[in-house]
């Protein structure tokens, strides 16, 4: 079975904090007996971890399938500046997705385009909001939000398809710049 209710992947990151303290760190203190981690590096001594929140400082690629799979639900969380330019997902939101990990994110411009809110992702604004789907979301419902996120990602989010979109867009800019020469 899982070991974690909720999982969080991600370096230390001042702007980043805020959001984890609020979607991570509260829901772990309201809730005593649900299971927590957090893995990445960076964290300062300052932090405040509840008891229930397991630690890992440093995971290689290699594990990172399988702390997804340990986990009922994945935490994704962005930067400031990310959320500033928009658009700006993280490879971690990806990597989740792909090993079928329900994911529970903080919210964003253009997150709506890569999966569906509410069908392939969640979006938490409170702790609230995470307390009451890690907890009661029936565990079917959890499993095809998860489904539903790995089926979008294969489909539409490989590498392969962004390689394929960045060859497109090239073929667009030299076409227009070939035109622009014969006139």
């Amino acid at each position: 079975g899982n070991r974690w209710d909720l999982g969080y992947m991600g370096t230390y990151s001042d702007d980043r904090q805020p959001s984890l303290n609020r979607l991570l760190i509260e829901p772990a203190r309201t809730w005593p007996e649900g299971r927590f981690t957090v893995a990445g590096p960076q964290y300062p001594k300052t932090v405040q971890w509840p008891r229930n929140v397991q630690r890992v400082q440093h995971l290689p690629p290699r594990r990172h399938r399988r702390f997804y799979n340990a986990q009922h639900f994945t935490l994704n969380l962005t930067r400031a500046d990310m959320i500033a330019a928009g658009f700006s997902p993280s490879v971690r939101l990806f990597e989740a997705a792909a090993c079928g990990t329900p994911i529970i994110s903080d919210c964003w411009e253009g997150i709506e385009t890569l999966f569906q809110p509410g069908k392939e992702i969640l979006i938490a604004r409170s702790s609230t909001d995470v307390l009451e789907w890690i907890r009661d979301l029936p565990q079917e419902e959890r499993a095809a939000l998860g489904d539903r996120a790995r089926v979008r990602v294969l489909a539409q989010h490989t590498a392969a398809h962004r390689a394929a979109e960045l060859e497109e867009y090239a073929l667009q800019l030299l076409s227009r710049t070939s035109v622009g020469r014969a006139s």
